[in-house]
């Protein structure tokens, strides 16, 4: 398994509110527009999983494996060209004030290591900062 993990973001509000959005994807409908269309397409969420596609990689989809009230939620992809799962953990450190990271942890071959290591790391930012940046 090979590890990738996003910088610890800050984001201003409490973890539970932060919980409560992200540990029910339905929410993700609300915040659609954010995301970007020539990225991601055929968006779609319930409350347990999402769904989307991605060039050159093609639709992918996760779902909640694991919530552990306003610190963690656990995902595992569903359909991926490579197995991964993915771990939003959170921690207050003030009234709004809270740090979040993201991890992703995936089964990586030799060959295809190197090649989408960068990217997946850079997708992992980017996701983070958007997260961040929400209003919950």
């Amino acid at each position: 398994m090979t590890e990738f993990v996003s910088d610890i973001k800050a984001v201003p509000y409490n973890d539970e509110r932060i919980f409560g959005m992200l540990s029910d994807l339905s929410n993700l409908e609300r915040i659609k527009d954010r995301i970007p269309q020539d990225k991601l397409k055929d968006f779609v969420s319930d409350s347990d999983s999402c769904s989307f596609s991605v060039d050159p990689v093609g639709k992918i989809s996760f779902r909640i494996i694991d919530r552990e009230p306003n610190k963690t939620i656990k995902f595992t992809a569903v359909h991926s060209p490579v197995p991964l799962d993915l771990w939003i953990q959170l921690k207050q450190v003030a009234e709004n004030d809270t740090r979040m990271k993201l991890t992703v942890r995936a089964e990586l071959n030799p060959f295809i290591k190197p090649m989408v290591s960068k990217p997946l790391q850079d997708a992992i930012e980017k996701i983070s900062t958007l997260l961040a940046s929400l209003p919950y």
